[in-house]
């Protein structure tokens, strides 16, 4: 039985904080022990240059993050550590990847939208300013997983749409040329912290309220002493909901450290005696790897034998699964007859109903043909037992349900309403 995959790709756009220390490398790296689990772990450089222009900020970048993750106590002998632009198969089922994805798909992707949105907003095309990269993003994210057949992939909640992208891609193409490709899940992170900057808001790069994750000493108590308070003087009882300074403490402390800590604040702690204890538990747990960070950051080439020995191991699946992908889709020894190419034994698939939730907290459907095609799209509903009863009635009532103008069906653009009635007898006749 083939062992859980999961994998995980760092976009190499940015210094690594504590954010992301606390939200995605320490999870993972513990995560990365788990018997019985095959864990990949990549630096998304591609990614990186749909939103990056400047070169040198990209390599220092991928030399931060992979310094980090090592440091943080990410074992290469244990899992495959790559980087993406080592693993030239992945462009390549990009491309296929490309050939069998509907446009309308790509029209609904977060960051493309929210690209569209703020051009109307401000009276520019809607295309403007928006790259080829931006909005095929998902389909390289999903060759990044479909790559290595991934059965997990941990992500928040607001990434979960291009796990649900990269299923269809998948769906399409084993619909097309046989079944090739697991359906990846998403691993929803709900028990991992976000932590809040030194200005009260979720710690972001957009934001500039980061805490670099390997500052040095002094600069990390600089830093510290920055975090937003409120005008409370020492002797006054201070509210720990709410408190910047309390959850970065609560994050890395344990659960008798972050007791005394809001007793502390009932008890009327000075501020500037608080953020000493958090510089102090901060630097406990990260300056051990902070020693190991630097030493890493001072001999990049040691990096760049760990991760071109992780290409190696990730290209010993990449390279034959890019074979059979090849020898799938018709890109063949023109000395190979057809006839000794076995054909798929897949069944026939059906159009299909996908319900999913967007950022909005809305619940929506879509009906898909068999190839993966958009025909058909819904409205938001406030619950997914609406959306799931508004499926149903489609599926008893076929073309007069399409015919009610409160159900807020929409069909796909060059999608004829024959095609969509055409897929709901599909359903209708199909054994159950």
């Amino acid at each position: 039985m083939q062992p859980l995959r999961v994998l995980t790709g760092i976009t190499t756009s940015g210094t690594p904080h504590l954010g992301n220390y606390v939200g995605a490398i320490r999870p993972a790296v513990q995560a990365s022990l788990a018997a019985g689990t095959e864990s990949f772990y990549f630096l998304a450089d591609y990614h990186a240059l749909i939103k990056v222009g400047e070169p040198a900020r990209v390599q220092r970048s991928t030399l931060e993050i992979a310094a980090s993750w090592l440091a943080a106590g990410l074992d290469p002998e244990r899992v495959t550590f790559y980087r993406q632009s080592d693993i030239p198969e992945i462009p390549e089922l990009t491309w296929l990847l490309t050939c069998v994805t509907g446009k309308g798909l790509l029209n609904r992707a977060h960051a493309y939208k929210a690209a569209v949105d703020h051009n109307a907003a401000g009276g520019r095309d809607a295309d403007d300013g928006v790259t080829a990269g931006l909005f095929m993003y998902p389909v390289l994210m999903g060759a990044d997983i479909l790559m290595f057949n991934a059965h997990k992939v941990p992500v928040g909640r607001d990434q979960i749409q291009h796990i649900e992208m990269a299923r269809d891609m998948a769906a399409s193409f084993n619909h097309l040329y046989g079944e090739h490709f697991v359906l990846p899940e998403a691993a929803i992170e709900e028990s991992v912290a976000t932590l809040p900057g030194l200005d009260g808001r979720k710690m972001s790069k957009s934001y500039d309220n980061t805490i670099a994750l390997f500052a040095p000493r002094e600069q990390l108590r600089k830093l510290i002493a920055g975090v937003l308070t409120d005008s409370r003087t020492p002797g006054q009882p201070k509210d720990t909901e709410g408190s910047a300074l309390f959850q970065i403490y609560q994050a890395f402390a344990s659960p008798t450290e972050t007791a005394a800590l809001r007793q502390a604040y009932a008890d009327g702690i000075a501020w500037g005696d608080a953020k000493q204890l958090l510089f102090e538990r901060i630097d406990r747990e990260i300056a051990p790897m902070r020693e190991a960070y630097q030493s890493l950051i001072d001999h990049p080439d040691r990096i760049e034998d760990i991760l071109h020995a992780g290409a190696a191991k990730a290209r010993k699946l990449s390279g034959p699964a890019m074979a059979r992908l090849r020898e799938a889709v018709g890109l063949r020894d023109l000395r190979t007859q057809a006839g000794a190419v076995v054909a798929k034994t897949a069944k026939s698939a059906l159009p299909a109903f996908k319900q999913y939730r967007e950022r909005d907290g809305r619940f929506y459907f879509k009906l898909v043909d068999a190839r993966g095609r958009l025909l058909l799209q819904s409205a938001g509903f406030d619950s997914p037992k609406e959306a799931a009863q508004a499926i149903a009635q489609l599926r008893q009532q076929g073309s007069a349900a399409l015919a009610d103008a409160n159900a807020g069906l929409q069909a796909a653009e060059g999608v004829s309403p024959v095609d969509i009635v055409a897929a709901l007898q599909q359903l209708a006749e199909a054994p159950a």
